[in-house]
């Protein structure tokens, strides 16, 4: 059997098959190790992608090569974009996906790239020599040797499933959990944690009545996650439901609270603050009568249905009892239970910037062990776990992501930085310069990089460079075009917006927030806009509306970023400063920051110790 490898990832969910594809785009030959061969990208909560920031962070992977858009495009079922009543810097897409045909497009994707190597088993130890990974083991005892490890072992590592009090190994329902890496690393000085997520129960849509529920249709105008203009979009969508708990179902569910392994003790690890279950929904927002639902279908083809909003781990029997209780359950039949899980995870300030751990060289950790939650979070640190370990192994410039560069550099420069004690999850709010962020300039972001490191492809470089061409070709048109108060009052004065008095160009026009570009489409002097795409035409008005915000935010990032050219030596002792706080000496001991910008993030260390620093160093 070949042993020898370039990279080898562990764990084949959705940071696994990120690393594995993007590493191997790069050259290298990747070696994927996974528990089951049939369940690689196996959507193991809710059968949908993007949402709020979530959106952005799947589109800045599109940008970056990774192929976690153009999957969702392909098993999508419902599209919709969300906070559309917001600016456009909140704009989110989400899609509801089929859960199989995800997992099979992800699959097939794998396949199709050469340099993707795949073995069906668990990985229990790593192979290390002078603190250096030099490959792992298997539960077979079979050895592969390669020259970097990406751990993306997601709930699995010492996974323990509760239901009620019942409680039993297992990395998710029907999968036995990992072993044997956690307790080496500990023995290694590693610092490890447990944390808990969990799922609702799915049941049988041939026996809801959606009649009592409130239809949630999908957006008319389905769009893509994928920038490239042949990324496959459905035709058709299916609706999900949306009904409400009740004060009836609320207290059969408290019936149960002294058996939830939340609340008397079983559980050990802190859950996502953001994804709460039922039952602490109810113990936080006692106040509340009632609680939203969102009836999910699975895919195209099943009458599986997954309870959005009903996550429980209370026992099985208080499960069907409350869920009969909701408005259009009346007669539900539980296909299988919900369920809590708790695993174990490495704090994250325990690496570098490239995901790679400070203590091993070589070793990368993405996902779920690195204490987040989330298809997206996961996916986009799998992503550049994948091409720092290409880089590494190909001696080049590592990439490092900036906050104000992508939403995937905020997650990791919060993670390895702050690190965390509950499951992190991405938001726009975390983002200070989410103005520049959008969910609509990716490609133009990103995909010059991506084009660095090799991981753009021709469609993608041409369409990135028609884009950005056309784009100007607007803005020059309406910055250098007048046009006449008779041309557009009549238009304004139909909607009783505010009438111009004389001639203006269109750029002042566009640039009020009541005013839209595509309504000069329809001017006779102006047709030559109908000539562009909508994505084209609303690319130049998000421009020109947003251009003094984004300007000023450009102008904060550059201050903030000579920072991060003032670089501290790795060897650098802290506890020589005596003007630095104790607390400021503990952190930054701890994570070691390569910069003063990154010493600059840690939580716990203060301007005034920011200042010490420069001072020392010399501004």
């Amino acid at each position: 059997m070949e042993s020898n490898y370039d990279i080898i990832v562990v764990g084949a969910g959705h940071a696994g098959c990120e690393a594995a594809h993007i590493a191997a785009t790069m050259g290298c030959k990747v070696m994927l190790v996974t528990m089951n061969m049939e369940t690689i990208a196996k959507m193991s909560c809710n059968p949908a992608m993007g949402g709020v920031a979530k959106g952005q962070i799947i589109r800045e992977i599109d940008a970056l090569g990774g192929k976690s858009g153009e999957v969702s495009d392909k098993s999508m079922i419902q599209f919709r974009m969300l906070n559309r009543s917001k600016g456009a810097a909140m704009w989110s897409p989400r899609s509801q996906n089929d859960r199989w045909l995800f997992s099979h497009y992800w699959r097939m994707t794998l396949e199709a790239n050469p340099n993707v190597h795949f073995f069906q088993d668990m990985v229990n130890q790593l192979i290390i020599e002078n603190d250096t990974v030099t490959g792992v083991v298997t539960s077979m005892g079979i050895k592969f040797f390669a020259h970097s490890v990406i751990l993306t072992n997601g709930t699995f590592l010492n996974g323990l499933i509760h239901i009620g009090d019942k409680k039993y190994g297992g990395g998710r329902m029907g999968e036995k959990a990992a072993t044997g890496i956690t307790e080496q690393l500990v023995s290694l000085g590693f610092e490890s944690g447990r944390m808990k997520t969990g799922t609702p129960p799915r049941v049988d849509g041939r026996s809801l009545n959606f009649s009592l529920m409130e239809e949630q249709p999908g957006d008319p105008d389905i769009q893509s996650f994928s920038y490239l203009p042949s990324s496959t979009i459905p035709n058709k969508q299916r609706s999900c439901h949306i009904t409400y708990t009740n004060p009836q179902v609320h207290d059969k569910l408290r019936e149960g609270f002294h058996l939830s392994p939340m609340f008397n003790g079983a559980i050990e690890g802190l859950g996502p603050r953001y994804c709460p279950s039922i039952e602490d929904k109810i113990n936080r927002f006692a106040e509340r009568d009632r609680h939203q639902i969102f009836v999910e279908p699975e895919g195209w083809d099943t009458c599986e249905i997954y309870v959005n909003g009903f996550s429980t781990s209370l026992p099985d029997y208080i499960q069907y009892e409350a869920i009969k209780l909701i408005p259009g359950f009346e007669n539900a039949r539980i296909f299988r239970p919900g369920y809590a899980i708790e695993y174990d995870y490495f704090q994250p300030t325990q690496l570098k910037q490239t995901l790679e751990t400070k203590a091993i060289n070589n070793l990368y950790f993405a996902g779920q062990i690195n204490g987040t939650t989330g298809y997206e979070e996961a996916a986009g640190q799998g992503l550049i776990a994948g091409i720092n370990a290409a880089a590494n192994y190909k001696n080049i410039e590592p990439l490092i992501l900036k906050r104000n560069e992508a939403y995937i550099g905020v997650l990791i420069d919060d993670l390895i930085n702050k690190g965390t004690d509950e499951p992190y999850r991405m938001f726009t709010s975390r983002a200070e310069y989410r103005i520049t962020l959008r969910q609509d300039n990716a490609d133009t972001r990103l995909t010059p990089i991506a084009i660095k490191y090799g991981t753009a492809s021709k469609e993608r470089i041409d369409t990135l460079a028609q884009k950005e061409a056309f784009t100007k070709e607007i803005i020059d048109y309406v910055t250098n075009k007048s046009i006449e108060p008779n041309e557009i009052n009549p238009i304004l004065e139909l909607t009783k917006r505010q009438p111009i008095r004389q001639k203006v160009k269109i750029k002042s026009l566009i640039a009020r927030p009541d005013v839209n570009l595509k309504e000069f489409i329809n001017i006779q002097e102006h047709k030559v806009l109908a000539s562009y795409s909508n994505n084209n035409i609303e690319q130049a008005e998000i421009a020109i509306k947003y251009e003094p915000y984004i300007k000023r935010e450009n102008e904060q990032a550059e201050k903030l970023t000579r920072l991060e050219h003032l670089v501290i030596p790795e060897s650098f002792d802290y506890a020589g400063l005596k003007t630095l706080s104790s607390e400021a000496k503990n952190k930054l001991s701890n994570v070691k920051p390569t910069t003063i910008g990154q010493a600059s993030r840690i939580s716990g260390v203060s301007p005034s110790d920011i200042s010490v620093l420069l001072v020392y160093f010399g501004r």
